[in-house]
């Protein structure tokens, strides 16, 4: 059968799949991404896990996979396939789309931008199908965000655009310091890694995380209430600020705290609605593929990747001949 890899990279865990050219998942692994072992460490996991990937498509489906593709957090140079910049990963400008493709034995490969890559596969057959205009913003470890625009993800001028997560929402020296170097960043007050600092320190748990925040809040807990409200505030001043700038038709939240279901978006639409003035509301819905978004998305790129190869003629010395995956 035909197939390819796909690996989505994220702050502490990596997400791993073989996705068949229709889109089918046919395989799913995941294991911790082990950032407290260093950038290096990190980065031979990623080439372990796909190579242990190509070993089981092989051996399942009797050939070799076609091409692969790998989501990435951070700042992401596409074109070049390098990892420019994570500050959760600690690395800075890995050619890692050269590393994973020397590993697989020089098949294609295509590397993304996590959440872009998430919001290519929300785009086009998830919460995103069909709308114009989208803006897909997964809360997990980091926040940033995918602009959907017709069918493609904008990625700016230099590879940055959607980093929502940086939008600085509480200014000054009394703002939380963030990994960007910044202060007061809403990844910081928002996203699923914040919430469960904050819970943590409110309820005295120090294993407490942001789904038992969502669930005390669920049961009355007075002290998750106003944590889970907190981050709603800055939330919803953050996503404010993005549809005045973008005015999406549709807003897709994703990402660890929206399991949490109508505990956050009741809320959170009610927030954002308060500080609405004469622009249009967007219609905010919860993501469609949940946290297989990410490796859906890479396994898009690869496909992309491979129809791309197939049509584009290369031209060598002599002759122009066309390229099969």
């Amino acid at each position: 059968m035909k197939h390819v890899i796909a690996l989505d990279v994220g702050g502490t865990g990596i997400k791993a799949a073989l996705v068949g050219a229709d889109g089918a998942l046919l395989h799913e692994a995941r294991r911790p991404t082990g950032r407290d072992r260093g950038p290096d460490a990190v980065v031979a996991g990623i080439l372990d896990f796909a190579a242990e990937l190509q070993a089981l498509g092989r051996e399942r489906f009797g050939t070799a996979a076609r091409a692969a593709g790998a989501a990435v957090p951070g700042i992401v140079d596409a074109a070049a396939g390098t990892a420019v910049y994570s500050a959760n990963l600690g690395w800075r400008d890995l050619p890692l789309r050269d590393l994973l493709a020397a590993r697989l034995g020089g098949i294609p490969v295509a590397l993304g931008h996590d959440v872009r890559t998430g919001g290519v596969a929300e785009g086009r057959i998830g919460a995103g199908k069909g709308a114009d205009r989208f803006l897909f913003v997964p809360l997990g470890t980091g926040i940033a965000g995918a602009i959907g625009i017709d069918g493609r993800i904008e990625e700016g001028a230099h590879g940055y655009a959607g980093e929502i997560g940086h939008i600085v929402v509480r200014p000054g020296p009394d703002g939380v310091a963030c990994g960007c170097g910044g202060r007061g960043c809403l990844e910081t007050l928002a996203s699923a890694s914040a919430v469960s600092r904050a819970w943590a320190a409110a309820s005295g748990d120090a294993h407490a995380d942001a789904a038992d925040c969502a669930r005390a809040v669920e049961s009355g807990d007075p002290r998750a209430r106003a944590v889970w409200q907190h981050a709603i505030d800055a939330l919803a001043d953050g996503l404010v600020i993005a549809v005045s700038l973008l005015d999406p038709r549709t807003l897709i939240i994703g990402g660890g705290l929206a399991e949490a279901g109508e505990t956050l978006f009741a809320p959170l639409r009610a927030a954002v609605a308060e500080r609405v003035t004469f622009r249009k509301l967007p219609h905010i819905v919860p993501a469609a593929l949940g946290d297989a978004a990410g490796c859906l998305g890479a396994g898009l790129l690869a496909w992309d990747l491979l129809a791309t190869r197939t049509t584009a003629p290369r031209t060598t010395a002599t002759h122009t001949t066309e390229v099969s995956p």
